[in-house]
């Protein structure tokens, strides 16, 4: 059949240009022609562009073949369609945590109880595994929950309520083999949380009031269980003591291990995007982190000492108090707000005045070779134990840094670690990077090179006169992602995401990153997805109340678990995982990626959105999995 004169492939080009992605593989299907001029490269990189609002000063990701594939990676693998939605908790789910291998994942609920889920279900639902309920300890809510490196042991840190109002809370460890409780250690403040340092050792804290507004952080390494070959061995060693001043206290640790020759799994084109980041941040006049160091000051060792001591014998701790809260806010407050009424603002503020002279006299000195920033590829590996802290007020507002040395690694040798003179009292921070705001979530990448922190930024140019009347906070959450190696901020801060409590409601909003993507709850009822490589936000995941944690599988990214104070825990899975559960067999033999493509592109209404626009534009609708 004769169908007259073609078009010349410019002139449809020209005319793909103009159309949305969606209709440009329709049109596809028409003939050859038409199919090879919708696969063209220059056309994708246009709308690749222009669909994502993406600054054509980013560079492509460096491990995409082509635009065509990026763009479809974007739309087709972001865990954005909810399959299944788990109900078993009675209260607020406030947080998530995947063991390394993916096959199991843990919850931690205002109901007091840590639960175990099993994901590799044939049928692909997610299925409860066991429940174990804290309050026979005298527990207030489980709030937070994480598998040791080898998937054995599961560390558990809750809100502990004792016979007096305070801010203590404790760390249980829970064997996965039968499901037997190993330790309770003491950890204080409760929003310490606690966390492996390796297989058989986690890191707790404890706090010491030594004036009305000045404390002593000091942080310990505990043994998980004590077995018969460690009998005439500590359960516990002192990592470090570290001075509090202003009302401040360590919070939220983390361990990164910065390996020496590493594959960064963010990869970048640091010329191309921090030429453009530099401009567009002299125009904004953007905050940039300051890296300096603190001092430190006074408290009482014995004593100390000795309480640490009998809290450690049998790797258990008994009898300790602390508030239950309604929701896991700024925690060990009622002591300052306490002194504020019977102390004077002058006092107070002489007494910050003497504990940093003291704290510069008596700081041991830090060792510059600890923490020395090297480029890729040179130094050694090298262990950080990260925390969020403060200086100017009560609210955590900077990230502490502090190296964990090979010898500080077992409990071995003196509790109190190493000799050290009068002189050094206190342990000083390795680096101190300023946020300016207030920090409400932290989250390492999969190789922990990079460190990302939720914060709610104070107004620029304030000035903090009273430390117990931090700056108002801004609604907007900012993400920023701290390069661990040079210990630096290296990307503009993420935003979408928005929390609405004031500084002293503020509580902690769980994120988690994969290879390619980092996700986030939020307060607005949402959580949020964003690509790591264009810094740009993917898809909104709703809930009916706020988002409290998130969590991706190590073993499939395109698997994402949101938790709320819904109550519920809702399973997300992306657009292509979704439909290959679906296909039988026989549909999942090789064909054209065009045409399997175009198959999705036909009533389509997810729950959740994409890149900010309703995922209804030509995917096909997946069932529930509920």
């Amino acid at each position: 059949m004769d169908w007259g004169p073609v078009l010349p492939d410019s002139l449809v080009l020209e005319i793909f240009l103009h159309l949305p992605h969606d209709a440009v593989l329709r049109a596809g299907l028409t003939c050859r022609q038409w199919q090879a001029v919708s696969r063209d490269e220059f056309l994708w990189r246009e709308l690749f562009y222009s669909y994502y609002r993406i600054p054509r000063s980013v560079p492509r990701h460096p491990s995409a073949v082509s635009w065509y594939r990026e763009f479809k990676r974007l739309y087709d693998c972001i865990p954005c369609v909810e399959v299944q939605t788990l109900r078993e908790h009675s209260d607020q789910v406030l947080h998530l945590a995947f063991s390394h291998r993916g096959h199991r994942f843990s919850s931690c609920s205002k109901d007091c109880t840590v639960k175990l889920w099993d994901t590799e279900r044939q049928d692909g639902n997610i299925s409860l595994v066991h429940s174990s309920s804290m309050r026979q300890f005298n527990w207030g809510y489980t709030q937070f929950s994480q598998f040791n490196p080898d998937d054995t042991l599961l560390l558990v840190s809750g809100v502990y309520l004792g016979p007096h109002h305070s801010s203590s809370g404790e760390i249980a460890v829970i064997s996965l083999d039968n499901y037997t409780l190993l330790s309770r250690v003491r950890n204080k403040p409760y929003d310490v949380f606690g966390c492996w340092l390796n297989e058989t050792h986690l890191i707790s804290g404890n706090l010491h009031w030594i004036g009305n507004m000045t404390s002593c952080s000091v942080l310990w390494l505990n043994k998980a269980f004590q077995d018969i070959e460690s009998e005439n061995v500590n359960v516990v060693k002192r990592l470090f003591k570290i001075q509090n001043i202003n009302a401040s206290t360590i919070r939220t640790v983390m361990v990164a291990h910065c390996r020496r020759h590493d594959n960064p799994d963010l990869l970048l084109d640091y010329e191309a995007q921090s030429q453009a980041r530099r401009q567009k941040a002299e125009q904004d006049n953007q905050h940039h982190p300051l890296l300096f160091d603190l001092g430190a000051s006074d408290s009482e060792e014995e004593e100390e000492a000795e309480s640490e001591e009998q809290c450690g014998t049998d790797g258990r701790s008994h009898g300790f108090s602390s508030a239950r809260t309604p929701q896991p806010t700024i925690s060990g407050l009622d002591h300052v707000i306490h002194s504020r009424k019977h102390v004077g603002a002058r006092e107070l503020q002489i007494e910050t005045q003497v504990a940093q002279m003291m704290g510069r006299a008596y700081t041991k000195a830090p060792d510059p070779s600890l923490i020395d920033p090297s480029e890729p590829g040179e130094g050694e590996d090298k262990t950080y134990l990260l925390f969020t802290t403060g200086s100017l007020t009560y609210s955590p507002h900077q990230i502490g840094i502090k190296r964990i040395k090979p010898d500080q690694m077992t409990t071995s040798g003196p509790v109190l670690g190493e000799e050290r003179s009068s002189e050094e009292f206190f342990d000083s921070l390795d680096h101190v990077i300023d946020i300016h705001g207030h920090i409400i979530g932290m989250g390492l990448s999969p190789d922990h090179r990079y460190l990302y922190v939720n914060s709610r930024a104070w107004p620029k140019g304030c000035v903090i006169s009273d430390p117990m009347s931090p700056p108002p906070i801004a609604e907007e959450i900012d993400m920023h992602v701290i390069d661990l190696k040079s210990l630096r901020e290296e990307r503009r801060s993420l935003r979408a995401h928005r929390a609405f409590t004031p500084n002293d409601e503020c509580f902690f909003i769980f994120l988690d990153v994969s290879r390619d993507f980092v996700a986030s709850g939020a307060e607005d009822k949402h959580g949020y997805i964003w690509d790591r490589h264009y810094n740009i936000c993917l898809a909104r995941l709703a809930h009916d109340d706020v988002v409290n944690s998130v969590a991706f599988s190590p073993a499939d990214q395109e698997l994402l678990l949101s938790a709320s104070d819904d109550s519920t825990i809702k399973v997300w899975r992306s657009p292509r995982m979704v439909r290959l559960s679906q296909a039988s067999p026989r549909q999942l033999r090789p064909r054209s990626l065009l045409p399997s493509w175009l198959l999705r592109h036909k009533n389509s209404t997810f729950s959740g959105s994409v890149n900010g626009k309703a995922v209804s534009e030509g995917w096909k609708k997946p069932s529930e999995g509920k």
